[in-house]
C-alpha cells in the first residue's frame, strides 16, 4: 500500500496522469506517425509529446510527495486541455481526448 492511500484524490490524479502519459505517447508514436497528414503536423505532434511529458512529471511530483505538485498539476491541466481540444480537431483520436480531459479535470482539482 502506498503512503498516499489516505488521500484518494491524490491517488486518482496520479493514476490519471500515468494513464494520460501512456496514451499520449503511445498514440503519438504509433497511431499518429502511421496515419500521417494532420496527425504528424509539428504543432499537434509536439503537443502530444509535451502532454505525455508533463503528465509523467506531475505524477512524479505527486509520487515523491513534493509540496510543489499543485504547480505541476496546474500546468498539466492546461496542457491536457489543449491536447484534448487539438486531438478532437484532428479527429479519430477519441481515446486521447477522453483520457486528456479526465486528467485535466483531476489535475485542476489538485491545483486548486
Amino acid at each position: 500500500m502506498s503512503h498516499h492511500a489516505a488521500d484518494p484524490k491524490l491517488e486518482e490524479c496520479i493514476k490519471l496522469c500515468l494513464d494520460c502519459h501512456h496514451i499520449c505517447l503511445e498514440m503519438a508514436m504509433n497511431h499518429c506517425l502511421e496515419t500521417g497528414g494532420r496527425h504528424t503536423e509539428p504543432k499537434h505532434f509536439r503537443l502530444m509529446l509535451n502532454c505525455a511529458e508533463i503528465c509523467q512529471t506531475s505524477a512524479n511530483f505527486m509520487l515523491s510527495g513534493s509540496e510543489l505538485h499543485g504547480l505541476t498539476c496546474g500546468v498539466c491541466a492546461e496542457v491536457c486541455r489543449r491536447c484534448a481540444d487539438d486531438c478532437e480537431k484532428v479527429g479519430d483520436m477519441d481515446e486521447c481526448v477522453t483520457t486528456c480531459r479526465a486528467c485535466a479535470d483531476s489535475c485542476a482539482r489538485m491545483a486548486a
